[in-house]
């Protein structure tokens, strides 16, 4: 028995392969079950999260759509048609074009028009300035897209081969992003002055200046609030906006049965083509101001980088456009039968027993809708600056697991400058309203030209299936378009003067950018004419370690050149070092500094690669380490070069960093006296292209070099 025991025991160990498979496979079924409820829950939490700043815009509409619409002696069909309007503008631009669509046009989880543009210029050469391609030299890192091997189409050969067509796809690009930003000025503008509005209704005492105030004191909290970060702020602010997306509709609800229980027989479009029919051109007019029930859908898009597309789907499908088409169906349903209170038209809906909860939640959920358009100039700030085509200013990453997620201090303070401005300026919410439908439907239809644009070029999608996406949206927003630009010198000015003044930063600064980079190009310092620059007699190799700082990795900079031949020396062991930023959270440690020699005895290039959680203000002691003792991995076998690198090290170390400026003297064009001036302007104003690294003042050396516009 005892042998039987143990022939037992022996036999278990000795399992046959299939069973060794099925075992193994159960194992991968179960670990898959496992990722897949995980990631589930995290969507959950996050499309619970999105709440209090992706969809804040959006859901808000409600306070401010009725009250911007000048309406006169409006009828029960009048009304019909104006919420059949704003039910199938949600329903095609809200789910068709966002969700299902435009969420899968992002840039590595980025999402909004400069996205898409960084995008095309990645996957086509469509880009106007060279310097950034930290996307494409890291591609096989971090994309998602595969790569592009296919024959280009006859669009995207077109585009390559015109300077014209590269321009005008930048300059669109740039109009959508500033559009946005104006966005983001008029949202919290016209959301909390339309809660604080409500004030007026029990105490018609209260001035319109004390709405003002507050309303600007409560924006002047709530961006003090940014430093925070996106996570911080949505764990405060999605309580509050989940009240408010479900108790809105409770009262549509309880509206529709007490006022109009018919109402959704307006979801026929054939009450859409009577209110053009019966109104002609008034109704046109007054698309400028169905268009606001959409306001904050662009949100869902630009905000793509602070979440995720899955959570974002999860959120507008399940809770905030049901939630909007109960709450318009409600507000209409009042309106039937009470024709003439449009001017309040939310206040005036609300039963009077929850008249002050709903003033609270009103409030605090205006507060919130602010949110979704400040994070999503952050994101667009940061996306044009890490592209170089914007004046570098602070950006810090607020979240060590999302790239997205990010604060601008300098972006933070101006926008609640122009927004403060904006409320005090104007005053009344419907010239804010007038304004605010500009930029929502110039933002959506910009959108729309480089949606099709991704589609023909990236995804190879059939002409035909672009078509019949493109033309009912150029259609539907073109119309929008020609309503809201009537209403240009009622407050539509506001956008397109803030639109115009980025623009021109933006132009200016890409002028520079590009000018510099040709410049570059013409004069790069190859490892030949290095070897020549060396050879002179009067050149003299001084004792010391220089870390020379450049952003060419494939050349030298033109500064060096202007170095060696003004100073006649270069230390013994002179480092050219390139910082490269990539888009993932940390690098690997063995990924982290790449060596090569450069030809020249003691001269070597390094890469540092950092990510955006990544520390690089450690102390310079650090720095040096950390390349020193790669440097000395990879000539381990030189002993002479060791033994160089180490006297090097101890004779002092220095950082040098080049500094290329115009000139701008008498005979430069006017042209670019002007344009080269402005981006001096700017270059001497904005933030310096090198991140922190904690070099001590007495290490720091800068060379300026100057040449001819």
């Amino acid at each position: 028995t005892a042998s039987e025991g143990q022939g037992s025991k022996d036999s278990s160990k000795l399992c046959c392969p299939t069973q060794i498979e099925m075992a193994t496979v159960s194992m991968d079924v179960e670990v898959g079950r496992d990722d897949k409820k995980k990631g589930f829950y995290q969507d959950l939490v996050l499309a619970y999260k999105t709440l209090g700043v992706v969809f804040g815009g959006l859901v808000t509409s409600p306070l401010y759509v009725y009250p911007s619409m000048n309406l006169t002696n409006p009828t029960e069909e009048d009304y019909l048609g104006i919420y059949s309007i704003m039910f199938w503008t949600l329903t095609l631009i809200g789910v068709i074009k966002y969700i299902c669509i435009a969420l899968n046009a992002d840039d590595h989880g980025e999402g909004g028009t400069f996205a898409m543009y960084s995008l095309l210029c990645q996957h086509a050469n469509i880009g106007i300035l060279p310097s950034k391609k930290i996307y494409i030299e890291e591609e096989d890192l971090v994309s998602t897209h595969p790569a592009v091997t296919r024959r280009p189409s006859r669009l995207r050969r077109f585009i390559e081969r015109s300077i014209v067509a590269r321009r005008l796809l930048l300059l669109t690009a740039i109009l959508g992003m500033c559009m946005l930003i104006g966005d983001g000025i008029l949202t919290p503008a016209i959301s909390v002055l339309s809660a604080i509005d409500g004030l007026r209704g029990p105490f018609p005492s209260v001035s319109k200046p004390v709405v003002e105030a507050l309303s600007a004191a409560i924006l002047i909290g709530l961006f003090l609030l940014q430093k925070y970060g996106t996570s911080k702020v949505s764990f405060i602010f999605s309580p509050i906006m989940a009240v408010w997306t479900f108790t809105t509709p409770i009262i549509g609800i309880y509206s529709i049965w007490r006022y109009y229980p018919g109402i959704f027989r307006a979801l026929s479009p054939h009450y859409i083509v009577m209110f053009f029919i019966t109104n002609q051109k008034r109704g046109w007019q007054l698309l400028g101001g169905t268009v606001l029930c959409i306001t904050g859908a662009e949100a869902m898009f630009a905000d793509l980088g602070h979440f995720s597309k899955r959570s974002i789907q999860i959120a507008f499908l399940t809770s905030i456009y049901p939630s909007l088409v109960l709450t318009y169906a409600g507000q209409t349903a009042y309106l039937i039968n009470n024709v003439n209170d449009f001017s309040d038209g939310f206040y005036k809906f609300v039963p009077r027993p929850v008249y002050w909860p709903m003033f609270v939640i009103a409030t605090l959920a205006a507060i919130v809708a602010s949110q979704s358009l400040i994070s999503a100039t952050f994101s667009v700030i940061k996306q044009s600056v890490a592209l170089d085509y914007f004046p570098r200013v602070k950006v810090v990453h607020t979240s060590r697991n999302k790239e997205g997620e990010v604060y601008s201090p300098e972006t933070n303070y101006i926008l609640m400058l122009f927004c403060v401005g904006a409320i005090l300026g104007f005053g009344d919410g419907k010239n804010i309203g007038n304004a605010f439908g500009v930029v929502v439907i110039m933002v959506m239809l910009i959108t729309t030209i480089l949606l099709s644009l991704v589609m023909l070029i990236i995804w190879d999608t059939h002409v035909v299936l672009v078509a019949l996406y493109f033309v009912p949206f150029l259609i539907l927003e073109g119309t929008y378009v020609s309503a809201v630009c009537t209403k240009m010198l009622k407050g539509g000015w506001m956008p397109f003067a803030v639109s115009l003044l980025l623009a021109l930063i933006m132009f200016g600064w890409y002028y520079g950018r590009q000018r510099k980079a040709e410049y570059e190009m013409a004069n790069k310092v190859t490892l030949e004419r290095l070897g020549e620059l060396l050879a002179g007699p009067d050149v003299h190799r001084i004792p010391g370690l220089c870390f020379f700082y450049s952003n060419m990795q494939d050349w030298l900079t033109p500064v060096l050149a202007h170095y060696i031949r003004n100073l006649r020396s270069l230390h013994k062991v002179t480092i050219f070092l390139t910082l490269r930023y990539l888009l993932v959270a940390k690098v690997d440690a063995k990924d982290r500094v790449a060596i090569r020699r450069l030809g020249p005895n003691g001269v070597y290039g390094c890469t540092i690669q950092y990510g955006y959680a990544d520390p690089l203000d450690s102390e310079e002691d650090e720095l040096t380490g950390l390349v020193v003792g790669a440097l000395r991995d990879y000539i381990t076998e030189e002993e002479e070069e060791v033994a160089l690198l180490e006297e090097a090290r101890e004779a002092g170390v220095v950082h040098v960093r080049g500094k290329m400026r115009f000139h701008i003297g008498k005979d430069t064009g006017f042209f670019d006296r002007i344009l080269l001036g402005f981006y001096e302007f700017l270059h001497s104003t904005c933030r310096s292209a090198l991140p922190a690294l904690g070099i001590p003042l007495q290490q720091r050396v800068e060379i300026g070099m100057l040449y001819k516009a």
